[in-house]
């Protein structure tokens, strides 16, 4: 986090939360609690410096763009030897090179896209259709990954999956950030999994009292929503992970010193199937694989991004 400004008018525990530090209580008198004023005044100074924050790293992930894309395009150069023949040690170094620009690009669109939904700037695009190209397609980019990993990687297409309104390239990010989650913690030889169903999404009002599940089922016989899960052979995660997963930046203790990423990918999956009106979820034991899975309703739901969390 940047450093609090001189002028800046927050009170030592606003500070605290924001920072991460841990600061004496600011001085009350005796039998004076914070007031909803008070309360509210301080929020507001905090999700301000929260959107500060956010655009700067934004600006920040632009900024690298240019710079990037230039030093990607010597490297291609390079390669093609438009500029000299390279000897066998000078095409591993530029291999490595390119390996690492290309992490480098994959964390500043993390970044963006993690801007632009904690901002609630992103659009979403619908369209009517089978959702079967759409998971067909993200297999065939990530095949290669996965051969160089060791990995297989298995998708059937589901001829049962009913036509859906959805956004084609938001569905792909949330899968690929899940095949790439997969593909860091699964051992080579290991193996991988994508399917898709038909799903009946039993929404419940909170309120409402409980109906056995036989009724429901038989009231509502018809899917109204696609689930979409993707299961690995990798180690599995803690029962008391299987929410934490999701956050912003969160990272398994066990897996922070070896683990590529930021861990933003879950988090970022996260809020783009809650900005379809969907949920996302875990279901995972340890040393025996996990399997990730998320539903999205067959007609879009209209909820802000940034706000969501799993229903």
């Amino acid at each position: 986090m940047g450093v609090v400004p001189e002028n800046a008018c927050l009170s030592r525990e606003a500070e605290s939360a924001a920072t991460g530090t841990v600061s004496a209580p600011a001085q009350r008198p005796t039998g004076d609690p914070l007031t909803y004023d008070d309360l509210l005044r301080e929020y507001n100074q905090l999700r301000e410096r929260s959107g500060r924050t956010t655009n700067a790293l934004a600006s920040a992930a632009h900024d690298l763009k240019t710079p990037l894309a230039i030093l990607n395009g010597y490297i291609e150069l390079l390669q093609n030897e438009k500029l000299g023949p390279l000897n066998e040690r000078q095409r591993e170094i530029l291999g490595d090179m390119q390996a690492s620009g290309q992490r480098l690009q994959h964390f500043i669109q993390d970044f963006l896209s993690y801007s632009v939904l904690e901002t609630g700037e992103m659009k979403m695009r619908y369209e009517t259709g089978n959702v079967n190209p759409c998971l067909s397609e993200v297999c065939r980019l990530w095949s290669h990954r996965f051969q160089e990993r060791g990995l297989a990687l298995y998708f059937l297409a589901n001829e049962k999956l009913p036509e859906l309104v959805f956004d084609s390239a938001k569905l792909q990010r949330v899968i690929s950030n899940l095949l790439e989650n997969a593909s860091k913690f699964t051992l080579a030889g290991g193996t991988v999994w994508l399917h898709a169903e038909p799903y009946m999404w039993e929404r419940r009002n909170p309120n409402s009292s409980a109906i056995p599940s036989e009724r429901r089922r038989q009231n509502n016989p018809l899917p109204n929503s696609v689930k979409v899960s993707v299961s690995d052979t990798g180690p599995g995660i803690p029962a008391e992970y299987h929410i934490e997963v999701f956050d912003d930046f969160f990272r398994l203790p066990q897996n922070e010193a070896q683990t590529e990423g930021m861990g933003l990918g879950l988090a970022i999956a996260r809020r783009l199937v809650n900005a379809m009106g969907g949920k996302i979820w875990v279901e995972s034991e340890l040393g025996a694989g996990a399997k990730f899975s998320f539903i999205v309703p067959l007609k879009p739901v209209v909820i802000a991004p940034n706000k969501g969390k799993n229903k």
